[in-house]
Order: structure tokens, then C-alpha cells, then sequence
């Protein structure tokens, strides 16, 4: 199993990343996909949840900002980051479960500063 994500960057307070992770090695269109984050002296924490269904949740600090969405033909699971402010500084990792193991990717890193 293998997650790529890309798309995490500087940006200024008020503005907008796409984060994407490329998914190989499983049956993607079987499983939820997580995107989680960290920030420095902080616990590892879940942001958004997309299952094989399409249903999604979030944290309750991104709701109304965050969106997380799947293509299945490309194996891609996306977060669009909008009105991003300085507390959603971290790195950001793509996550999935197979038989009972977790699966992350390397994580991207996103820095909101002015």
C-alpha cells in the first residue's frame, strides 16, 4: 500500500490549498479515506472522513471550510482548505486501514502565515 499526498504549501491567512493523495495497492474505491494532521507539540488529529459511500465527516474546526472529496477512476482522494487561518498549520497526512493496519502517507506540509 502505498499514499502520496502533494498540494501543502505557504499561504496566507484568508486563503486556499488543495491537498490530493494518490492511493496504489488497494482496491480504492473500497475504502474510507482519512486526512489527518499534526502540529508541532500536538497530537496527530483527524480532519476529514470520506467512506466507500461517499459520506463525509470533519473536525469541528474545518466544517464549513474544509472539503474532502474521491475520485475513484484516478485513485485520488482531495482536501480543499479554504479560509485557512494560522491554527491549521501542520503537516497533513493521507490515511487508510487494511485489514486492521494503518496506512499512511509521507504528509505534506501547510503553513498559514502572513
Amino acid at each position: 500500500v502505498q499514499l502520496v499526498e502533494s498540494g501543502g504549501g505557504l499561504v496566507q491567512p484568508g486563503g486556499s490549498l488543495r491537498l490530493s493523495c494518490i492511493a496504489s495497492g488497494i482496491i480504492f474505491s473500497t475504502h474510507t479515506m482519512n486526512w489527518y494532521r499534526q502540529a508541532p507539540g500536538k497530537q496527530r488529529e483527524l480532519v476529514a472522513t470520506i467512506t466507500r459511500y461517499f459520506t463525509t465527516d470533519y473536525l469541528d474546526s474545518v466544517q464549513g471550510r474544509f472539503d474532502i472529496s474521491r475520485d475513484n477512476a484516478r485513485n485520488t482522494v482531495y482536501l480543499q482548505m479554504n479560509n485557512l487561518n494560522p491554527d491549521d498549520t501542520a503537516i497533513y497526512y493521507c490515511h487508510t486501514l487494511l485489514t486492521h493496519s494503518n496506512y499512511w502517507g509521507q504528509g505534506t506540509q501547510v503553513t498559514v502565515s502572513s
